[in-house]
């Protein structure tokens, strides 16, 4: 083995141990992630930042486990590659190394970003129900507060509801909410 790295100049074996230590913590985090661990904790390192706070850098972000991993082994790979394969002096191998590494790191947090757009909070928001139509389910009566069923967001839903001008509503009776006072529905008979 020792024989294999033998030619290596101190450049050259710099180049490779920055792949070596990017790609096991890139193979480590990728076992980890499909086994159901999380290296971030199973090493003892907390890289996971909240990144809804307004005051939160965007170099906080970027300096993750997964991000120093990647930049790690994209610079020691291309790096190496441009030194020794293509025999290209030590500043274009460096340039290219460093461009290399923040290549990934950008690419790696286009896809956290795009996983994060992914998310929704599954919250029905009562205020959206607007123009939403249904039935009474219980009567609303004159002046008083009654039960409607409303399709709202393909989700049947029940909320209490009043009747615009205080009238009477059976049961049964076709609706189509015009207001949100609260979690009340204004609405009127269809």
């Amino acid at each position: 083995m020792v024989k294999a790295f033998a030619d290596f100049n101190g450049l050259e074996i710099f180049f490779l141990i920055c792949a070596v230590i990017g790609g096991f913590f890139v193979l480590l985090k990728l076992i980890t992630q499909f086994t159901g661990g999380d290296s971030d904790s199973a090493i003892g390192v907390e890289s996971d930042i909240d990144t809804h706070h307004a005051d939160s850098d965007i170099g906080f972000r970027l300096l993750s486990m997964h991000g120093l991993s990647a930049f790690f082994m994209m610079f020691g790979l291309v790096g190496l590659a441009l030194y020794r394969q293509s025999q290209a002096g030590i500043i274009i191998s460096m340039v290219g190394a460093v461009a290399a590494g923040l290549a990934s790191v950008w690419v790696i947090g286009k896809i956290f970003q795009g996983a994060a757009r992914l998310q929704s909070s599954g919250t029905l928001r009562t205020a959206d129900a607007v123009n939403s139509t249904g039935t009474v389910y219980l009567t609303i009566p004159a002046g008083g507060t009654g039960r409607v069923s409303i399709n709202f967001r393909n989700h049947l839903r029940e909320f209490d509801a009043v009747e615009k001008n205080g009238a009477e509503i059976t049961s049964g009776t076709p609706i189509r909410v015009v207001q949100v006072n609260a979690n009340v529905l204004v609405v009127e008979p269809l």
